[in-house]
């Protein structure tokens, strides 16, 4: 039984149709136009879908639209504006850390809330590989990608 609700995302409310088995990934790109995040393996092992709910990277391929109710849903579009995911995003480009950029969007959405939740100039090499365990990517071979947050670690929150 499908019923409205508001979803919240990039700090805009968004009245979506909700399935209870609906999940977050159709409801970004096919009820709020939102295409940043891509449907890879759809069952959480490659990353390509990754979102923020309430600060914490998520697949929203695995996650259900009434889950988000009343949590702030932050994609690739909304992060990358300003503030430390423009700064992300200006890094993988300067790294060369983006091929065919199908995956780049949930690495870029994963640093970012590695980022979030870290102090300036304290992220581990080990950090990030933790943090982009989820993430697969069959274009840049990582390094350009490790740099890229290593870069984008150092920047002032």
């Amino acid at each position: 039984m499908t019923k409205r609700m508001t979803l919240r995302v990039n700090n805009t409310d968004y009245d979506v149709a909700a399935a209870p088995d609906g999940l977050l990934l159709d409801a970004l790109r096919y009820e709020c136009g939102l295409t940043g995040a891509k449907l890879g393996c759809g069952t959480g092992d490659c990353g390509a879908c990754t979102v923020t709910v309430d600060g914490e990277a998520v697949n929203s391929c695995l996650m259900y639209v009434p889950e988000c109710e009343g949590k702030s849903v932050i994609t690739v579009e909304g992060a990358t504006t300003n503030g430390i995911g423009a700064v992300v995003a200006a890094e993988f480009l300067k790294a060369d850390a983006v091929q065919c950029g199908f995956c780049t969007p949930g690495i870029v959405m994963s640093t970012c809330a590695l980022l979030a939740r870290t102090e300036p100039g304290t992220v581990t090499d080990k950090d990030i590989k933790e943090a982009l365990a989820g993430n697969l990517c069959r274009c840049t071979g990582y390094l350009p990608i490790l740099e890229a947050v290593r870069r984008s670690s150092e920047a002032p929150r």
